[in-house]
């Protein structure tokens, strides 16, 4: 693997401080399946943002201003690319009509299991990245490639389960119940162990999760090949994503000029890559770039979500 800045031990103790974290969030705050507050989700995601801006300044205090920027690069580049997920998760609690209580225990399952996922391949692209130096450009050109499908892409997103081959893989082999069975996965049923509508649709929220990692640790990747850096920007972004979705599903849909931004970042990064024998961009440039062209996507939407008028209701009574 890659040279890091952190120890094997620095890993270990930062994933047992996350376990932690979540055990207390799943085992206490969210023991009892309820329908998540706005109040609430900013609670918790003011929570989650400032102990990623603490442990961001740790590493910035104890490994360096490189290391610290870094991180605040990768995990404002990572936590902007989850509302995308976000709006991806709605498609699907809407289509699978998930009750509104358990909207955050599949939330919570899907993010334990998108950490794993990362992990894997974070793990897979630094020895990649070690072995075979050509790799950095092959990513740096996907990043440009994607990024240009983005600024092209006008239609709207859409979810269809049925043409997910995993989904109807899983619906194949598992035999499931008709309904929902409270937060449950799985039941018996008649000597039995079937599955419930709930764990089809973790598995297309897991599924959906490792389309959105195919951008994402490539972008990482582009700020800094440090496996400690990549994998706790990622995990602090993920770790932020469920209660920003209760706190965003009713106006994710204003932030129209985000893909764009998202899109040009992604470019930026990939050339970035590409260049980086011929021109290395610090991440003192990166950075401000990043955080400018992510910050006038939103100032952009939010302007044009004031000037647009809301669109009228007709008067059934007319």
């Amino acid at each position: 693997m890659s040279p890091s800045i952190a120890g094997p031990w620095f890993f270990v103790a930062f994933l047992a401080v996350v376990t932690v974290l979540l055990a207390i969030d799943l085992g206490v705050f969210q023991r009892k399946a309820h329908a998540v507050s706005v109040r609430e989700a900013l609670c918790w995601s003011t929570l989650w943002i400032v102990l990623s801006v603490l442990f961001g300044t740790w590493v910035y205090r104890n490994f360096g201003s490189k290391a610290g920027l870094e991180f605040f690069t990768g995990y404002i580049i990572e936590y902007t690319l989850s509302i995308d997920n976000i709006f991806v998760f709605i498609l699907i609690f809407s289509y699978f009509k998930v009750p509104k209580d358990l909207h955050h225990k599949v939330l919570f399952w899907g993010i334990l299991g998108a950490l794993i996922m990362r992990g894997t391949f974070i793990y897979a692209g630094s020895r990649l990245l070690q072995a075979f130096h050509w790799i950095f450009y092959l990513f740096g050109a996907f990043l440009i490639f994607t990024g240009f499908k983005i600024l092209r892409k006008n239609e709207e997103i859409e979810v269809d389960p049925d043409k997910n081959a995993i989904v109807r893989l899983f619906q194949r082999a598992v035999p499931m119940t008709s309904g929902y069975a409270g937060g449950r996965f799985f039941l018996r049923e008649s000597g039995r162990l079937v599955a419930t509508p709930l764990a089809l649709v973790l598995v297309t929220v897991e599924t959906t999760d490792l389309v959105f990692a195919l951008d994402s640790i490539p972008a990482i990747f582009g700020i800094t090949t440090d496996w400690f850096i990549v994998f706790t920007s990622n995990v602090c972004a993920i770790l932020g994503l469920r209660s920003m979705y209760f706190l965003l599903a009713a106006v994710v849909d204003r932030f129209v000029y985000l893909g764009r931004g998202l899109g040009i970042v992604l470019m930026f990064v990939g050339v970035k890559m590409v260049l980086d024998d011929i021109v290395s961009i610090p991440v003192q440039v990166s950075l401000p770039v990043v955080a400018v062209i992510l910050g006038l996507a939103v100032l952009l939407s939010l302007l044009k979500a004031r000037i647009t008028p809301k669109p009228r209701t007709e008067d059934p009574a007319a």
